[in-house]
């Protein structure tokens, strides 16, 4: 080979082997610092794919396995109810027996009748308010909405408004207004709010009162009415309201609580300054804040009824990773509420509801509802173990959970995860090659001094 100064063929040769080296040890210094075989697509792209696939497989797997758990969590609440529910039953069938009985008169039987009734309302307020996250478990909600608008009568509540001193109303007990012994829904309660002046002795007193009409038993509605005295609001009193001031008027018998504004100050004023009930609230009209007002059939407000409280038909929990059938597990729940237990498997026997208010009060009476009793029990543990049944099968769907996502982890491990020791001696041999090729570099780099030499 021609001796030259110009192309130093050495140096370049070992420039582009340190090169190659160079880049061969980046490479393993990555994999080794994220501790992945494939790093980029261009290590292995099939294995990437595949990995990227089964990542992702791994990761809905653990969120179903945390769908499974909240499965078991809502199943478990139901069955604490049931169990309560149970109890309620034998304490119930208890006290039948107990009437049935000869030796006890009317008087004991209205008795052991008055804690039977108020069992059996105990189950509805348990069915009513027992969920998880919202979704009812044993039976329809208990929440009601107001609705100032009737359905038969456009603005039947129109007088209720912050121009006569209502800010506004909330109900604070829902299983009371949710009552529908009629089965026909709960549209048909309502209330009614008037403010009447009456004669105490030699002066007046101004009286709040509002009457409920709630549907409670299959054809009778309960009128429930609750009467606040008023009087201290008129201007001068003791509880007279002033511009911005607010206040709440409790009718805890009724389950409504009314927010006021100080307009009802003015309110109350109108009302005492009629002569014979002439401006009424809830009689007549007169002018509010300097508006006429018909309060007459203006002052009733109905119940509309919240279809999200509704105990589902069924229930799909997510139990899989992909979009089939065979990755949701769907769960039926039953009623267990009054309505329901005692019907028998057929759902066309007497139910618990169907003994009426005197359900036990008769020995006869009494000697019907050992039977209906211990139907609802039965009913009660159908529904109970179907409840069972589906936890155990939730149990050994998260264990499928479990082995499959821990084989479809090695899986992908198996593709993408880095064998460290091998890495790690491939670097070390790069390392050298690279040390290697430094000191070959400096030394092509010398060669050409030699000829300088020849021009000495």
């Amino acid at each position: 080979m021609a001796l030259n100064i110009i192309s130093n063929y050495a140096a370049n040769v070992a420039h582009r082997n340190l090169s190659a080296s160079d880049e061969m040890a980046t490479r393993s210094l990555s994999k080794l610092s994220s501790g992945t075989r494939v790093v980029s697509a261009r290590d292995d792209a099939a294995s990437m794919a595949i990995g990227a696939r089964l990542n992702a497989t791994t990761q809905a797997l653990k969120t179903a396995t945390v769908n499974v758990g909240q499965a078991n969590s809502m199943l478990q609440i139901a069955d604490g109810g049931m169990a309560t529910v149970d109890d309620i039953l034998v304490r119930m069938k208890t006290l039948s027996v107990q009437s049935s009985s000869g030796n006890m008169s009317d008087i004991e039987r209205g008795f052991l009748n008055d804690e039977f009734t108020q069992l059996r309302d105990e189950i509805d307020r348990i069915s009513s308010s027992t969920n998880f996250n919202g979704i009812q478990l044993l039976g329809d909600g208990g929440d009601v909405a107001l609705n100032y608008a009737d359905l038969e009568s456009a603005g039947q509540g129109s007088a209720i408004t912050a121009q006569t001193g209502f800010d506004g109303i909330a109900i604070t007990n829902n299983n009371l207004w949710a009552g529908d012994g009629e089965g026909d829904g709960v549209t048909d309660n309502n209330f009614t709010i008037s403010i009447n002046e009456i004669t105490v002795g030699a002066g007046t007193q101004i009286i709040m009162t509002v009457t409920a009409n709630i549907d409670t038993t299959a054809g009778a509605d309960a009128a429930l009415t609750q009467s606040i005295d008023v009087t201290d609001y008129l201007t001068g009193g003791s509880k007279a309201m002033s511009a911005g001031d607010k206040g709440t008027l409790n009718f805890d018998e009724l389950g409504l609580s009314i927010n006021i504004n100080n307009n009802f100050t003015a309110a109350v004023g109108v009302v005492e300054g009629g002569t014979g009930g002439d401006t009424d609230f809830g009689t007549t009209q007169a002018t509010y804040g300097g508006s006429v007002i018909n309060t007459l059939n203006n002052n009733t407000v109905s119940m509309a009824a919240d279809s999200g409280q509704k105990l589902a038909t069924s229930i799909e929990f997510q139990v899989g990773g992909g979009n089939t059938a065979n990755d949701r597990l769907s769960i039926n729940l039953s009623k267990v509420d009054a309505d329901t237990l005692g019907t028998g498997t057929a759902g066309t026997e007497t139910s618990l509801s169907d003994l009426g208010t005197d359900a036990i009060s008769t020995a006869s009476g009494a000697q019907e509802a050992v039977e209906v009793v211990t139907r609802a029990i039965d009913d009660l543990q159908r529904a109970r173990a179907a409840v069972g049944t589906s936890q155990n099968r939730l149990d050994f769907a998260g264990q499928n959970l479990a082995s499959t996502q821990e084989n479809t982890e090695s899986a992908r491990s198996t593709l993408l995860d880095l064998d460290v020791a091998a890495e790690m001696t491939a670097f070390t041999s790069k390392q050298i090659l690279v040390q290697s090729g430094v000191a070959m570099l400096a030394q092509a780099n010398q060669m050409p001094q030699n000829l300088l030499r020849l021009l000495q």
